[in-house]
């Protein structure tokens, strides 16, 4: 069986947020076993598990984006959308859309030190639009 729910986030910042407890606040009961499909509708953001206990673990991946892919790099062609455009797609290319999490006991099954964080790489991105697939 398959279900399928289409939510939007909370306008978030630039940078990286935890939505792991909003994602799951969407789904419903979960099944005994199964997977989670989460998909992002957009080009300028992205998604990534990564470690939920230390902050410092998103001000370190703020970083290493913004020296990686810096807003100033002088061959960027397409920039009419504002400074921050052509950047968030790169890093919204390197991240990906897409995470698929196991579902065991009705819980997603990840690692104690693990969470769903949303990268928003625009500094103004807008509620960005989520589609959450439960296969089981």
């Amino acid at each position: 069986m398959i279900k399928q729910i289409e939510f939007s986030l909370p306008e978030y910042p630039y940078g990286f947020h935890l939505i792991t407890p909003y994602i799951v606040s969407q789904l419903g009961e979960l099944p005994e076993k199964g997977l989670l499909n989460v998909y992002l509708k957009h080009t300028s953001a992205g998604l990534a598990i990564n470690e939920n206990a230390d902050p410092t673990v998103l001000d370190d991946f703020n970083t290493f984006t913004r020296d990686l892919i810096p807003e100033s790099y002088p061959e960027f062609k397409h920039t009419y959308e504002g400074k921050d455009d052509m950047p968030a797609h790169i890093k919204s290319s390197f991240f990906g859309q897409s995470l698929t999490i196991p579902i065991t006991g009705r819980q997603l099954n990840m690692g104690i030190w693990q969470g769903i964080y949303l990268g928003e790489f625009r500094y103004r991105g807008g509620r960005r639009k989520i589609v959450a697939t439960i296969y089981y």
